[in-house]
């Protein structure tokens, strides 16, 4: 395992998985453009060592692909996290449900037994800045994107203490510099750092926080993953757990809470429930889209202290797929025992790139009576995180689940519109902005498991693929077994309905069960398509089903919507680099001493 960050850079070099690049290069969009062509194709990661006017070097793609996901983690590959936690809890597949779901937590209790390490002092705080001397200008802050509404911080393991049981929690959320001293702190509805928040604010207190940068790259993983709510088991345990050993931790020097000793970086200060929050926003998000402005909490600066030659780690988001897929395939394998121990017949899930998330699961299981996949799929929506999921499609044991087009393609073999989908309610993630409410929307259930006599029993359906499409003007369109995609330039209220009844009323909607409806600035490519649809809708008000010529036909409608169709929510552009900033890392991308991206192959997304 890695002591620290720079640990993990010597073991990437020693691999040839880093390249450093020496020119000089600017933290906003410059960075961005060049990681993003990088990790879209597997690339190394990238350590740019002259960031202009700053005084750290920038690190960043460290969970740039699977293989090095699974490197940082010492494991051999990232499902062999799965095996790591089935040891852990003793899984049994056989038995599952609330006894099952008891007898856990002792067993999670052991991640007790990975305490932190205390010690005094560390590399950490080799140099210390207080007051006059905390200058954020100073620290490679990227602007990700064009209309960000300013440099962001994206790395970050936020590290609070519950203001009422004295709980630790780390989190990862974006913290956009406002000036010198101070910054953002997006702490979302559902984010624990905002239940912190909430309680101080009851308590007329202030709240603590200190945001440490880089470390062991296992800790850094862990502020980003769903530990279960237990009593004294934090995401310092899991590291510890994930790494064999309990992480070392100093205290801060002006805040009461622990800092890992091995960082590069941590900033110290305070948030005052008692001020005004701050606007914070635009930014490019996970999504892909821009999360628009909203009001957040300030977190005032009261410490900098960094090690000598410190790294700055960072991290981009944006168009799928980017290296947080990797994080949360993770996420997925070390999960999946408990996700097992609750519901049984799970065999295996995936959460394709392509829905950034919380927009699409895969699902397999091991299918025993009717209505089984309905029972699987809304106790998937129970567990954790996994409540923001919006589209759920349950297949077969040893059904393919990814690439996910291939799992979807092999649900619509069994899955009758109408009879085998189910829209239903939930919360979403503050970040879907295509739902009725923040936080609030539709879900999408798919049956794509083969169907006993009580659901129904097999309807014959051959998926089909025609090598003529209908003309119609403005209309781009590409069909995949049993999937026909069309985009077009949305301009007035019900014109995507009127599209869908055109397209079905043709001879070419025989053997379709599925149909994609987005805008024109959407490729015709199958991540692309599903990415953008699956961001676009609500399933509640934009999935139909609607006669074809062999059937029934589940209509999806991802495009934009607009306030005459009764969408009062302000819709948030694509994320699109600047053209003049492509251009320029087009001219430079030699000189900066980069492999020619002929060399690197596209991210095959799952």
């Amino acid at each position: 395992m890695y002591k620290n960050l720079r640990a993990f850079i010597a073991e990437l070099e020693r691999r040839h998985e880093l390249i450093r690049v020496r020119e000089p290069v600017s933290s906003e969009l410059e960075i961005t453009e060049i990681a993003d062509r990088m990790v879209k194709r597997e690339g190394p990661a990238l350590l740019f060592e002259n960031v202009e006017g700053k005084d750290f070097p920038v690190v960043i793609g460290l969970y740039g692909s699977a293989a090095r996901t699974a490197l940082s983690m010492g494991v051999p590959n990232l499902d062999a996290l799965a095996e790591r936690v089935s040891k852990l809890i003793q899984l049994n597949p056989g038995k599952g449900g609330l006894k099952a779901l008891m007898g856990l937590l002792p067993k999670l209790g052991e991640l007790k037994g990975f305490f932190p390490k205390r010690v005094n002092g560390g590399p950490v705080q080799e140099v210390v800045l207080r007051g006059e001397q905390i200058d954020l200008s100073r620290i490679p802050v990227l602007k990700c994107w064009p209309l960000d509404g300013g440099p962001y911080i994206t790395l970050p393991i936020v590290i609070t203490k519950d203001p009422e049981n004295g709980e630790l929690n780390l989190g990862m959320y974006r913290m956009q510099v406002l000036d010198k001293r101070s910054t953002a702190m997006h702490w979302q509805l559902h984010k624990v750092g905002r239940r912190h928040y909430d309680k101080a604010k009851r308590l007329g207190k202030r709240l603590e926080v200190a945001v440490a940068l880089g470390g062991d790259p296992i800790l850094t993983y862990a502020a980003t993953a769903p530990v279960p709510p237990i009593p004294g088991v934090t995401e310092f345990n899991l590291a510890g757990f994930l790494r064999g050993a309990g992480v070392e931790l100093t205290k801060g020097v002006t805040v009461d809470l622990p800092v890992p000793a091995e960082a590069e970086l941590v900033l110290e200060g305070y948030v005052d429930p008692a001020e005004e929050p701050v606007v914070e926003g635009p930014f490019g998000d996970h999504t892909g889209f821009y999360t628009l402005e909203d009001f957040y909490p300030r977190f005032h600066l009261t410490a900098i202290t960094h090690r000598k030659n410190a790294v700055y780690p960072a991290t981009i988001v944006g168009r799928p797929p980017m290296e947080d897929a990797y994080l949360i395939e993770a996420s997925e394998r070390l999960f999946l025992p408990a996700a097992q121990l609750i519901l049984p017949e799970v065999k295996d899930y995936h959460m394709p790139p392509a829905g950034v998330a919380h927009n699409w699961v895969n699902v397999s299981i091991r299918k025993a009576y009717p209505g089984q996949a309905y029972k699987v799929a809304n106790g998937m929506f129970g567990l954790g995180q996994m409540m923001f999921a919006k589209v759920m499609v349950v297949l077969d044991e040893g059904a393919p689940l990814k690439p996910g087009l291939e799992g979807l393609i092999e649900a619509l073999k069994n899955a009758v519109p109408g009879r085998d989908t189910l829209v239903t309610r939930g919360p979403m993630d503050v970040l879907d902005h295509s739902s009725r409410a923040m936080g609030y929307g539709g879900k999408l259930i798919v049956d794509g498991t083969k169907k006993l006599e009580a659901e129904g029993g097999a309807v014959p359906f051959t998926l089909r693929v025609h090598t003529s499409l209908p003309a119609m003007p403005g209309v781009n369109q590409k069909q995949w077994p049993g999937i026909w995609a069309a985009t077009f330039q949305k301009k007035a209220p019900g014109q995507a309905k009127s599209l869908a009844e055109k397209l079905l009323s043709t001879p070419q909607s025989a053997g379709i069960r599925l149909l994609l409806l987005t805008d024109a600035d959407t490729k015709l490519d199958a991540d692309e398509l599903l990415w953008a649809v699956l961001n676009n809708i609500d399933p509640e008000r934009d999935a139909w089903v609607m006669p074809g010529a062999e059937g029934p036909v589940l209509v999806l409608d991802g495009t934009r919507k607009l306030e005459e169709e009764g969408f009062t929510r302000r819709w948030p552009p694509k994320i699109v680099m600047a053209p003049e900033i492509v251009r320029q890392v087009d001219e430079r991308w030699e000189k900066l001493g980069l492999p020619p991206l002929s060399r690197l192959e596209p991210v095959a997304t799952g």
